[in-house]
């Protein structure tokens, strides 16, 4: 099964500093019928204006992830960890028994755009772990780059949910295949340009939630930008 959600359908919010885009139910946007697909409980598409961003505040017994699509960001956390990174790039932290943290865009005239995805870990109160990694872009170029895995898998970044999150910059009428493990489901985001999967066309913010489907192909439509999260299926 094959399901677009246009962004047009999805929640909103402009707090003047921060626009964001919801596929799940979060802050303002409620709604008890979209509140997680398996284990992927948020995924925001955040744009945050120059010299703003999030101050210090807690979370735990989460998984969360940040890709950054453009500009920089600036991470500060209670364990003492504090860097820039920028397009491409990934940091994770698993909150375990609880953490506080910060994220500001303090570029003086540029926007941070930014995916923050949160994974539900398999139980509560892991230990904490906090890590990034840098990648230039011919690691995502005309391929598929696992940018994160559970901790038997073969990303750099592992947490501890059993996932893992691809990315990919497809040069126009370029074709990517991935095959999905039996028991398995896949949460597909187009980050920019338009990909086609099947007869569906997505186009720059839209999202394709993949249950009992084998095979992906996925065509560049134009030079296309995307990520997905492949789990258990529930």
């Amino acid at each position: 099964m094959l399901k677009k959600l246009p962004k047009e359908n999805m929640g909103k919010s402009n707090l003047g500093w921060l626009e964001s885009r919801f596929h799940f139910s979060f802050a303002e946007y409620r709604n008890p019928n979209n509140i997680n697909f398996g284990v992927l409980r948020v995924l925001n598409d955040d744009i945050v204006h120059p010299m703003s961003g999030f101050d210090m505040h807690p979370h735990s017994n989460m998984e969360i992830i940040s890709y950054i699509v453009d500009g920089e960001i600036t991470h500060k956390d209670s364990m003492g960890n504090s860097e820039t990174l920028k397009r491409g790039e990934v940091q994770y932290l698993s909150a375990g028994d609880g953490i506080y943290h910060s994220e500001h865009n303090l570029h003086k005239s540029l926007d941070l755009r930014l995916l923050q995805i949160w994974i539900i870990p398999p139980k509560a109160g892991l230990p904490r772990l906090y890590g990034s990694k840098k990648y230039e872009k011919n690691q995502r170029e005309n391929k598929l780059l696992n940018i994160v895995s559970s901790q038997n898998g073969n990303a750099d970044i592992k947490i501890y949910q059993d996932i893992n999150i691809y990315v990919s910059e497809l040069e126009k009428n370029k074709t990517i295949n991935f095959d999905i493990k039996k028991d398995r489901q896949v949460y597909f985001v187009q980050i920019e340009g338009n990909s086609q999967i099947d007869d569906i066309i997505l186009n720059n913010g839209d999202a394709l939630e993949i249950v009992d489907v084998e095979k992906l192909e996925i065509k560049a439509l134009e030079n296309s930008h995307f990520l997905f999260i492949e789990m258990p299926k529930v």
